[in-house]
């Protein structure tokens, strides 16, 4: 070999080699970084992980349907509807571009479905039928200080008489008596006034009805602003009207504008998958809860009204036989206020909440009898003043009658958060909470989703409010009433914050939607995006090797009482028997599920039997999810029966 041509090979060599060894100094922490990651991805994919914490997945969710998911409503046809609206997007509000995606987590198919109105930061609820009334929504986004051009407010228009309602369209004319205009911006209807007799002569005594409308001036700036009481005529009247009809407004200014609500409501029917309009409610609601009760009736409370205020108490029932809504108790709560159906006339108010109302209104938790409308206080909570943002979920099963809370924020943009979670007990003489085992940190936003093994599923939050600073916790635990503890599940790979929601899926995987961070980095001088990816969970109970199969060995649909039949490979070796409610999730709140435990009776003909409770308040009617569950905890996937009203 020619010397020379070595001398200049081993010289070459050993440059590259201290060029590698240069290379490997300078990107040490990227090498290390992509090792800890290989490994990482390596350890969670080993089949002894996924037995012992649970496995997470993407859903290979299509651009095109794609939206900001603020509402998940599993639908008994075992495809879950997501609503958006128009997705907290003013520019969508603005064009009237409203968003719903129906998925098939079974098949991964989806489908768009038309969206009447905009249903973001609506209420929903199932219906006996296995329809899901949609009600409220958004009828003005909010405008901050600043940003306000025309001064606006509430006007009362007041009918003075008593043979004839008036109804007025959206854009009326109201002239102050100085002659600065102002324009309606919803139409508005005015019933007839009333009539009282006097009892003399029979005269009667005539008192003005009055509704309210929001109303904005015609001209930009300060001249709109008063802040005194005047009486506003009314554009387009004639004759008597002019002295009949009239407006009154108190203040009407250039200050913020919260988010107002729509009175629409909307029956969604899974199987012809689409919305039909039903009835208005009485009141618009904005971040208002619907509750199922036990003659399948849907108690509508709270929200944001036509002028942004909360809802003063006025609280509504709708009726899905007549489609139409009445008057319920009065009783103020704020927005989205956590509420479990209890029995005997009952409902629990765990004190969780979305956001909206004062700091000292309607925020402690409570027993409320519709009945005869009484509240009664259940002390005992730690950190009372840190609920808003809190999970709270009725634990399995349900006829122990014990609701869990789980962290939670201080009111509004507080920084206060907290890892407490509480536990009350409603079969005692006396309920009030007693401490549970504390969350890793401080967790606002937490989902909980109850699973078929008589455990909760807890996933996401942030430590900070909507996610600032960088705040995210991509944490999962398995929560188990029996030991009352926690344990670990694998670390999901995207943050959850405001404005997601999770689901019990039939198949027993756990799918969680959406968040809304304020902020993209630590620093929070980026702006957030709306997290559109869907990441599914598979429980522990999924990577056990085995899993019992399940089958109708009977009637699908039942009445209180009746027995359910289903078949099942091994009845010997059946445990229990739960019936699952659908969820319906926003706001870290859902409003429909849970898990009742049924009586069974083993058979010898590879069927097992299963009563149904007589109580409406415990198994409210409608489509559940029946499950069993084997020796070692593994539950079959779903069948879904009808409990009828």
């Amino acid at each position: 070999m020619d010397r020379r041509f070595e001398r200049l090979t081993t010289r070459k060599t050993l440059l590259g080699t201290a060029a590698v060894a240069v290379l490997v100094t300078v990107n040490a922490p990227a090498v290390a970084d992509f090792t800890r990651h290989v490994h990482h991805r390596w350890e969670i994919n080993r089949p002894e992980y996924k037995a012992r914490y649970g496995h997470w997945s993407l859903a290979a969710l299509p651009e095109k349907y794609q939206l900001n998911s603020i509402h998940a409503i599993l639908l008994h046809t075992g495809k879950v509807l997501l609503i958006a609206g128009s997705g907290n997007n003013v520019k969508q509000f603005d064009g009237g571009v409203f968003k719903s995606t129906l998925w098939d987590p079974a098949t991964d198919i989806f489908k768009k479905i038309d969206t009447p109105a905009d249903l973001f930061c609506g209420g929903h609820a199932q219906l006996p039928d296995g329809k899901v009334l949609v009600a409220g929504g958004t009828a003005r986004y909010e405008v901050l200080e600043g940003d306000v051009k025309r001064a606006g407010g509430a006007m009362l228009v007041k009918n003075e008489d008593p043979d004839r309602a008036r109804s007025f369209p959206k854009g009326t004319l109201f002239r102050s008596p100085s002659g600065v205009e102002y324009r309606s911006q919803f139409a508005v209807r005015v019933p007839a006034a009333r009539k009282t007799p006097t009892g003399r002569g029979g005269s009667v005594k005539v008192t003005a009805s009055e509704a309210r409308v929001f109303v904005e001036a015609v001209e930009e700036g300060a001249l709109g602003i008063t802040n005194t009481t005047e009486q506003y005529a009314i554009g387009g009247l004639r004759g008597k009207d002019t002295g009949n009809l009239y407006g009154i407004a108190n203040k009407l200014g250039l200050d913020k504008k919260d988010f107002q609500g729509l009175k629409d409501a909307y029956e969604f029917d899974p199987v012809a998958e689409k919305y039909t309009k039903v009835a208005s409610m009485n009141e618009a609601r904005w971040y208002p809860t619907l509750t199922a009760l036990p003659d399948g009736r849907v108690l509508a409370v709270s929200g944001l009204d036509d002028i942004g205020q909360v809802v003063p108490g006025k609280n509504e029932i709708y009726d899905p036989r007549t489609k139409t809504w009445s008057k319920a108790p009065t009783r103020y709560f704020p927005t989205y206020p956590s509420f479990f159906l209890t029995g005997e006339g009952k409902i629990f108010y765990s004190g969780s909440n979305a956001g909206y109302g004062p700091a000292d209104k309607g925020r402690t938790p409570g027993l409320w009898d519709l009945g005869t409308n009484t509240f009664t206080p259940v002390d005992g909570l730690k950190d009372p003043k840190i609920l808003e943002t809190s999970s709270s979920v009725l634990l399995p099963p349900a006829q122990e009658r014990k609701v869990m809370v789980l962290g939670g924020g201080g009111v509004g943009e507080s920084r206060a958060a907290t890892s407490r979670t509480a536990i009350v007990d409603l079969d005692a003489e006396r309920p009030s909470f007693t401490t549970g085992p504390s969350l890793p940190g401080n967790t606002r936003y937490l989902n909980s989703v109850i699973l078929p093994d008589d455990t909760v599923f807890t996933t996401g939050g942030s430590q900070g409010y909507r996610g600032k600073g960088a705040s995210d916790i991509l944490e999962s635990r398995i929560y188990d009433p029996a030991r009352n503890a926690f344990t670990r599940a694998a670390a999901p790979t995207v943050g959850r914050n405001y404005h997601s929601e999770a689901l019990l899926l039939p198949d027993g995987r756990v799918a969680v939607f959406g968040s809304d961070p304020l902020f993209s980095d630590k620093a929070d001088s980026r702006p957030g995006h709306f997290e559109q990816r869907v990441e599914v969970f598979s429980p522990p109970y999924l990577h056990q090797g085995h899993r019992p199969k399940l089958a109708h060995g009977g009637k699908t649909k039942v009445e209180h009482s009746d027995e359910i039949v289903l078949r099942t490979a091994d009845p010997a070796h059946v445990s229990r028997v739960r019936l699952l409610r659908p969820g319906s999730a926003t706001h870290a709140t859902d409003f429909d599920q849970r898990s009742v435990a049924l009586d069974i009776t083993r058979r010898g003909d590879g069927k097992v039997a299963a009563r149904v409770p007589e109580d409406a308040a415990l198994v409210p009617p409608g489509w559940y999810m029946a499950v069993v569950v084997d020796e070692e905890g593994v539950p079959s996937p779903a069948v879904w029966v009808h409990v009828n009203v």
